[in-house]
């Protein structure tokens, strides 16, 4: 739900986003489509785990296909269900952002907004973290139907940080 209660105040998160926003959040469904999310706790400390980044951003390498948002264009209630794989090495000058429901002008300035690539190498210095996984992940945050990216884009994403050793991933939602 948009409208949330903050210290007595009511704040409508659709506020300024206009009709369209509406008529899309009218088309998501309100009750939950799942029985249960599975949950594993964290058994190994922090400073050994091996983390990755999945962002809902809609980052691609500049030398990837982008995220195809003509076809979004076309049917607004559509979500590209596809992922990118981005390396630990991505810089900005790297990466586009390909999404059509977000300023990317914050991520342009600064990626680590979207994909905080720099943040967690300093987190992996520091030793807060064990290692930063040579693979991240990005997928396109807006989709009203969530069947393609659950059944098949998610389990791909999994099989990628399974075979890097992955611990933690970090979901980075925009």
């Amino acid at each position: 739900m948009s409208v949330r209660m903050v210290a007595n105040k009511q704040v409508d998160g659709l506020r300024f986003a206009g009709p369209a926003a509406r008529i899309l959040q009218q088309a998501i469904p309100t009750e939950p489509q799942y029985e249960w999310i599975p949950w594993t706790p964290l058994l190994t400390p922090l400073p050994a785990c091996r983390v990755a980044l999945l962002t809902t951003a809609g980052v691609s390498l500049r030398s990837d296909l982008p995220f195809n948002m003509e076809r979004e264009r076309q049917e607004p209630t559509w979500g590209d269900p596809s992922f990118r794989r981005i390396p630990s090495s991505a810089t900005a000058n790297g990466v586009d952002i390909n999404h059509l429901h977000i300023n990317t002008a914050y991520a342009k300035q600064d990626l680590n907004v979207v994909l905080p690539l720099q943040r967690f190498q300093e987190l992996e210095q520091s030793g807060e973290i064990g290692s930063l996984a040579p693979t991240h992940y990005s997928i396109m945050g807006f989709n009203t139907d969530p069947t393609e990216l659950v059944c098949h884009t998610a389990p791909q994403i999994v099989e990628g940080m399974y075979a890097e050793g992955v611990d933690v991933a970090v979901l980075v939602p925009v």
